[in-house]
């Protein structure tokens, strides 16, 4: 854990996660995967993938995103996690098309498992099943990629007065520390899922009940 936080992550900076990543910059990246990779992942496996085709398909997802980030602002209509679950949607539904023409083009013994192959559409039908919005799981990585940029006191302190709901100054009576630090902490934290969050719909409110490991 570092003692203090990374200079992009600088409560003076209003430098958006996906500004860092047209900019390539190395730790946006890392953020950014880690943010979205179990989500993307969770959908993967959702459409019955296996392990290693789910993340494949994550990384294929995120492939694209390199290719086309630039393009975000301009083609995509609500969140970014929207955009990303369509990439996801479309490269499992090409998956399982190419897969089902191998066994019809196989043919002969192997004709009986056409059958047990799902259509892409029914696929689709599954992966919109399993879309869940995915707030809680990003709120959480959110949560998880800000406690390792700053000292545990400061995210104690934020996570007691906010998702625990303790008093400030019960808080900082707790960790021996002045009541402002404690405000300072919950501002801090917030701010910082702001920053990482703030192309999702809904996902700051999420940030009060996701539960810590």
């Amino acid at each position: 854990m570092n003692d203090s936080s990374p200079s992009t992550n600088d409560d003076s900076t209003s430098t958006s996660l996906l500004d860092l990543i047209r900019e390539g910059d190395d730790q946006g990246w890392r953020c950014l995967t880690e943010l979205y990779g179990p989500l993307i992942y969770a959908w993967c496996r959702g459409s019955r993938l296996g392990p290693e085709d789910s993340a494949d398909i994550m990384q294929d997802v995120f492939r694209a995103v390199v290719l086309h980030i630039g393009n975000f602002e301009k083609v995509a209509s609500g969140s970014f996690r929207g955009w990303l679950w369509s990439i996801t949607r479309n490269k499992v539904r090409d998956l399982h098309k190419v897969r089902a023409g191998k066994v019809r083009a196989s043919g002969g013994s192997d004709g009986h498992e056409i059958l047990q192959m799902q259509p892409a559409e029914e696929i689709t039908g599954i992966l919109d099943s399993t879309c869940v919005s995915g707030e809680q799981m990003l709120a959480h990585q959110a949560l998880r990629i800000i406690k390792s940029e700053v000292k545990e006191t400061t995210f104690t302190a934020f996570w007691r007065s906010t998702i625990d709901g303790i008093p400030p100054a019960v808080v900082a009576d707790q960790l021996q520390i002045p009541v402002h630090s404690v405000w300072q902490a919950r501002s801090r934290i917030l701010r910082r899922a702001r920053q990482l969050l703030e192309n999702e719909l809904g996902v700051s409110g999420a940030i009060v009940s996701t539960d810590s490991d």
